[in-house]
């Protein structure tokens, strides 16, 4: 039964990158798109953190007595999530300002509506 804790995070964020994913290429609506592709970020960002993650270690913090580098867990993924999740809510409202002047250019967020989008 321990065997599927030790995936839970891994089969939760490939659940999300998989609903993200159905949602961008399924949905016409320009702002369920944004939300897809925040769910991607979110999953993606959740499964970095997971390879990062070794069980038994601790946080990266050096001030207790008797922690060596041995014992800690990498400090690299866990800055590379905080710097992806600044970058994720930067093209998240950048993605949402887009929308809000296509919506006031075309009076629709219906993707097969916008004349501009057609082949």
């Amino acid at each position: 039964m321990s065997g599927i804790y030790n995936w839970m995070y891994y089969i939760a964020s490939g659940g999300l990158i998989l609903i993200g994913l159905y949602i961008v290429l399924v949905k016409t609506n320009l702002i369920k798109i944004v939300i897809g592709l925040n769910f991607i970020d979110t999953g993606i960002n959740i499964l970095l953190i997971c390879i990062g993650y070794v069980r038994g270690r601790t946080a990266p913090i050096f001030s207790r007595p008797g922690i060596s580098p041995a014992n800690v867990v990498d400090p690299v993924p866990q800055a590379l999530v905080l710097t992806a999740i600044v970058i994720g809510v930067a093209v998240l409202a950048l993605a949402l300002s887009i929308v809000i002047k296509v919506y006031q250019h075309n009076k629709t967020l219906n993707v097969t509506k916008i004349k501009g989008l057609k082949w």
